[in-house]
């Protein structure tokens, strides 16, 4: 799509973004940022930024490249699967694999390997996330489920609404907790100046995270987390909130001083009802190599 606009007296003063957004129905003001960022938006010829105060008489033009269709295609990759039949499948997920594809990842993905071992995934997220009921950060080791046929996808879809599916995961956080558990509650939406991360913000959505302290050391503090709601980077974001940032994440923290690619997290525990025998299961998965030889350096310092 191209289109070529003149600025009126009506529009003089609006952000850039924010009048495309107004105008352009088929375009989410985040994708139409990506545009402007990208340079396929133009104002009197020049790249601007998504927050130009228009004027009477720019001209702003407007390059929307063809959308591509996408295909993702099975792989044979491992996957380390806890459980499996007709309905779901419940897998362990390594630290450093991406769930789905997403702009810039089309292959090695879970639901690549997903494709390749199960064959039939639920349709309900479309081509691109078929199964994908929740979903873990790429360096977020542990258990997941995911959803061989509609129905399933809805029914677990509605426990994770309603709460009656209930995760539980391992995290190693820097500095001492002084409280032997907590809950946190803080809104979180979109950072205000760095859209690839997550913030608490006055205006975000609601978010509650419970932990549990299980061992502490000179400078680092070993918690289970047990989310109530499931926000984008939840735990990683509350933790860094209150003090406490997870042990090497790129993103809320600092780099670890321990080998390990990504934040110390791990999902450890899931428990849900089966969505179709009704029955109350629960999976756990083992912590990865790594956060398991960081907690042995640890209490060997004592």
């Amino acid at each position: 799509m191209e289109d070529v606009l003149l600025i009126d007296e009506e529009a003089r003063g609006r952000r850039l973004d924010v009048f495309l957004a107004g105008r352009e129905k088929e375009l989410s003001r985040s994708h139409i940022q990506k545009l402007i960022e990208g340079g396929a938006v133009l104002v009197n010829g020049r790249a601007v930024k998504a927050n130009y105060k228009l004027r009477t008489g720019d001209s702003v033009e407007i390059h929307v490249p063809e959308a591509q269709a996408w295909k993702i295609l099975p792989e044979a990759i491992p996957l380390d699967v806890l459980y499996e039949d007709e309905d779901i499948i419940v897998i362990n997920k390594a630290r450093g694999m991406v769930v789905h594809p997403a702009a810039g990842v089309s292959s090695g993905t879970l639901v690549n390997a997903l494709l390749h071992h199960c064959k039939d995934l639920s349709g309900i997220n479309g081509v691109i996330r078929p199964g994908i009921v929740h979903r873990l950060d790429k360096d977020t080791s542990g258990v997941m489920v995911a959803a061989k046929n509609d129905a399933a996808h809805v029914d677990l879809a509605e426990q994770i609404r309603l709460k009656t599916a209930h995760r539980i995961y391992q995290a190693l956080v820097l500095g001492t907790i002084a409280e032997g558990k907590g809950v946190i509650r803080a809104p979180i939406g979109r950072h205000p100046t760095e859209r690839k991360k997550m913030a608490v913000v006055p205006n975000g959505k609601e978010a509650t995270t419970h932990f549990r302290v299980l061992e502490r050391f000179s400078s680092y503090t070993f918690v289970e987390c047990r989310l109530q709601t499931g926000r984008t980077h939840q735990i990683r974001v509350h933790m860094a909130y209150i003090g406490h940032p997870l042990l090497g994440d790129p993103k809320y923290g600092k780099k670890s001083p321990f080998a390990i690619e990504g934040q110390a997290l791990h999902s450890a525990e899931l428990m849900l009802t089966h969505p179709r025998t009704k029955e109350r299961l629960r999976f756990a998965a083992a912590m990865p190599a790594d956060m398991e030889e960081i907690l042995r350096t640890l209490r060997r310092r004592g």
